[in-house]
């Protein structure tokens, strides 16, 4: 059992989550998971992200042990002192893991005809990336893309966020919108913002789709020739949160079938 607060893991898993954890993350290619939520859809959900090194406490051992077989996962048993060292939450739950960056291309990613994707410009708050992720999968989108200048999405904050959903759907990150128009020329892209020409429930989706969000101070430079895509708002807020416009947005996509759907 790791006791001492000199160890060197506290070093390297505070060096993943400080204020310069971005350069190391990047550079190290490794990210910091933490809580049992996280930890089951990484080890019951087997994909690019391995996790490195499974940190536990006592009692974060026996809650994951009560359902998850970690056998063939490599686990070091800290004390609650160094759990609070390293851990980001006021009360940990004694689970934290040093997890692999997968090491994905945009170029490999193939559209099926019926692909949804999701384009990010320069979104900011974790919270929202996080909920976006975790939205995109419960409604079934196939791949998040963010441009350059987003936030990290193997941050604490938004790892955390995405409650899991991480480990279910690829994530590609710094693409320009100008790269990813260039890299799939068919697909169906629009954009979202309050003046949109087209409400949502009018949209129609025959192909491949990719939805762009943009920042919600800023908006989003695009393209003249997209189409853009407003939510009608019966009530009287002013507007909708980024997250929750998104999730709106990912609900009429994945209920609104492709002609490659219709033609079965």
């Amino acid at each position: 059992m790791i006791e001492s607060l000199h160890s060197p893991h506290i070093a390297r898993v505070k060096a993943l989550i400080g204020s310069r954890g971005v350069k190391e993350r990047r550079s190290s290619g490794h990210f910091v998971a933490e809580g049992i939520q996280s930890i089951r859809e990484a080890i019951t959900f087997p994909n690019e992200i391995s996790i490195d090194t499974l940190y536990l406490t006592s009692n974060g051992r026996n809650r994951l042990e009560e359902s998850i077989d970690l056998s063939g996962v490599n686990t070091l048993d800290v004390s609650d002192e160094v759990m609070a060292q390293i851990s980001e939450t006021i009360t940990p739950q004694g689970i934290l893991a040093i997890c692999t960056i997968p090491q994905r291309t945009i170029a490999q990613f193939k559209l099926s005809g019926k692909s949804r994707l999701i384009y990010l410009s320069e979104i900011q708050d974790p919270g929202n990336a996080g909920t976006i992720i975790r939205s995109a999968d419960a409604m079934g989108m196939n791949a998040i893309v963010t441009s350059p200048g987003s936030v990290d999405l193997f941050s604490p904050k938004v790892v955390r966020s995405t409650a899991g959903s991480l480990w279910h759907i690829p994530v590609f990150e710094s693409i320009a919108l100008e790269d990813l128009i260039t890299l799939f020329p068919t697909a169906q892209m629009f954009t979202l913002g309050s003046r949109g020409a087209i409400p949502l429930p009018e949209l129609h989706v025959d192909s491949d789709c990719i939805a762009i969000f943009g920042n919600e101070a800023r908006g989003i430079a695009t393209p003249q020739n997209l189409v853009q895509v407003s939510i009608p708002m019966p009530g009287n807020a002013e507007s909708l949160n980024l997250s929750a416009a998104a999730s709106i947005v990912m609900y009429h996509l994945s209920h609104i079938p492709t002609s490659a759907n219709s033609s079965r």
